[in-house]
């Protein structure tokens, strides 16, 4: 990560698309493991980290709002601190008598959309890279 705080939101699209990246790692070891019994799925939450570590700072736009994040957010400016939280999801929920609960058709559905997310986080930085590069005049 640059250690700037010019690059606060930057680097805040960079965490998020690799926590972007890990997630759809996990939904594919989800549908690997679909025939294996016992098997729980896994997943990671993210969102609703970031949004609250957001909201904290009670400012109305994202721009502003990662200018002053700070450690009182849980984050700080060169989006250190924004970590993903895997968890188990319904590890006592069952959709068959072996035990797994992986279900194919919420899996593909959770990998397309995080696919769909994944590419827009990266337009989104090789965007916000081009404008830096714009600024210095290549």
């Amino acid at each position: 990560m640059i250690s700037s705080d010019a690059f606060g939101y930057v680097n805040m699209l960079d965490n998020a698309s690799d926590v972007s990246w890990q997630r759809q790692t996990l939904i594919l070891n989800n549908i690997a493991n679909n025939d294996t019994p016992g098997y729980k799925r896994q997943d990671i939450e993210f969102e609703s980290v970031l949004r609250n570590a957001l909201i904290g700072t009670h400012e109305r736009t994202l721009d502003r709002a990662v200018d002053v994040l700070d450690d009182d957010n849980g984050l700080d400016r060169d989006g250190r601190g924004v970590e993903g939280v895997q968890y188990t999801d319904y590890e006592n929920f069952s959709y068959r008598l072996d035990g797994n609960n992986v279900d194919m058709d919420t899996e593909n559905v959770e990998l397309a959309t995080e696919q769909i997310r994944y590419q827009a986080l990266s337009a989104s930085l090789i965007n916000e890279l081009g404008r830096f590069e714009t600024a210095i005049g290549r």
